[in-house]
């Protein structure tokens, strides 16, 4: 009966997920139900109130702020055409013949310089469309396309990259998000080899068959504004460039102004505790880096973001509070899991078959997100579980927590992209195509990503790099 109140719920909350009902609704009732099985209608109640809802603000203190200004610069670089500057400069640069390519590489920038993933897929889509339809690409092969270039690599591989996938081990591994630049590194390269070469052969299949674009697509793309109203690439990449620079400045300038902790006490607020500042320095940093992005963004595509500007920003934040609300609800919900008898017993098997702290760790967040469909609602509901644990094991093990911060955030965006993700169905709603048409090259990808994190654990046991 433990294990059941293990695997119903978590079960469930997968199966209303995939068929499109709220998490935020259902993660608090699938909670419900696990404490109901295994210690019964009495405990619900304490259970919801003192660990689902408290680790639901806490998760919401934390980080959203973070979800907030993502999400505003991502509006704003796309309402100034910031992102449709770079992404067409990109594909200028290497053609159509290399759509793919082209692709992959505009989506990396993108999301590399801190733009939300949905907004990237939006940006990306129509000169994806354009380009597949020149080179005679089959329109499904978009989105596996847009997936490697934004979903991989750049999202939790690379290290500095600003998504939240790379942030939330931060707070509990006392890391920056520059962790292990030189796994990280050697994990997107294999990542973006081993993807583009799956994604060329499945083109080199179409053009033998004579697939072509095709026709009678839902979604086709209209003709964008000229190129005369886009900024200049050369200035579009300043906002991103702004955000990576002043976020790698700040990391390291931060704890230099503030010291090892900022005391309330010292300034006459003793009821409020002090800050340890290396616990939300790599928080602080990506906050003020993503203000002096959206400066800059708003300077450069001022006469273009004006006349949408205020619903724009209600659009930005209200899908900030959303992406907030649904991951803090699975980090509440994986808590409660957490908290029950059965877990333990769960965490002794995957401890007892996969004594490496390192595979342990990847194997437990990778399942995790793969079953809430969340790479950062996986890797935060596995962290606050199981993160002492993990880092107790490696330090026994000699494995330095930069380590940990990067195989965990990897693994956290392999099985994540399974059909019921939020992402994967953003992205075929806004290609026009179905999971029929176009899932087997996202899961392909995701595959491949899965596969790569073990590749890093195993090329950092030979090698001993960090």
């Amino acid at each position: 009966m433990d294990l059941i109140a293990i695997l119903l719920p978590l079960g469930l909350l997968m199966w209303v997920a995939y068929r499109g009902y709220s998490v935020i609704l259902f993660a608090p009732l699938c909670a419900l139900l696990g404490v109901v099985l295994t210690d019964g209608l009495a405990h619900g109640l304490p259970f919801h109130s003192n660990i689902f809802m408290v680790t639901l603000a806490d998760f919401i203190q934390k980080y959203f702020a973070v979800f907030l200004l993502g999400a505003v610069f991502g509006k704003l670089v796309e309402l100034s055409g910031v992102a449709a500057s770079i992404a067409k400069a990109i594909v200028s640069l290497l053609g159509p013949k290399r759509a793919m390519t082209a692709i992959v590489l505009a989506c990396a920038v993108l999301t590399y310089g801190g733009v939300s993933l949905f907004v990237v897929a939006f940006a990306a889509y129509p000169f994806a469309a354009s380009l597949f339809r020149e080179a005679k690409l089959p329109k499904r092969l978009i989105p596996g396309t847009i997936a490697l270039g934004s979903f991989t690599f750049t999202m939790d591989a690379l290290p500095g990259t600003p998504q939240i996938q790379n942030i939330i081990p931060t707070t509990f591994f006392g890391t920056t998000i520059y962790a292990a630049p030189v796994l990280g590194t050697f994990g997107a390269v294999v990542i973006f080899g081993c993807g583009m070469a799956y994604l060329q052969w499945r083109a080199r299949q179409a053009l033998a068959q004579g697939e072509g674009y095709g026709l009678g697509h839902l979604n086709e793309p209209e003709a964008g504004p000229p190129d005369a109203r886009l900024p200049n690439p050369w200035l579009a990449i300043l906002p991103l460039a702004l955000v990576g620079g002043m976020n790698l400045v700040l990391t390291r300038s931060l704890p230099v102004w503030y010291g090892e902790s900022f005391d309330f006490a010292a300034i006459g607020l003793p009821k409020f505790p002090a800050v340890q500042v290396a616990s939300v320095v790599s928080i602080w940093s990506i906050e003020l880096a993503l203000l002096a992005g959206i400066a800059a963004a708003f300077a450069i595509g001022y006469s273009r973001i004006m006349p949408t500007v205020r619903s724009g920003l209600t659009h930005a934040v209200s899908g900030a509070l959303l992406a907030t609300m649904n991951t803090a609800s699975e980090y509440g919900f994986g808590t409660v899991i957490a908290s029950l008898t059965g877990f333990s017993a769960v965490k002794s098997a995957i401890g007892s078959v996969f004594a490496h702290p390192l595979v342990n760790e990847a194997v437990s967040v990778n399942v995790l997100a793969g079953i809430t469909g969340s790479a950062s609602g996986g890797l935060a509901i596995a962290l606050a579980a199981m993160g002492n644990q993990y880092l107790d094991a490696a330090q026994a093990a000699g494995i330095s927590p930069e380590v940990l911060h990067r195989i965990a955030s990897m693994a956290s965006g392999g099985m994540d992209t399974l059909p019921h993700n939020g992402a994967v169905i953003t992205l075929l709603v806004i290609t026009g195509l179905t999971h029929r048409q176009s899932y087997r090259d996202i899961f392909t990808i995701t595959l491949i990503k899965t596969a790569t994190v073990f590749l890093v654990i195993g090329f950092h046991v030979l090698t001993g790099l960090v």
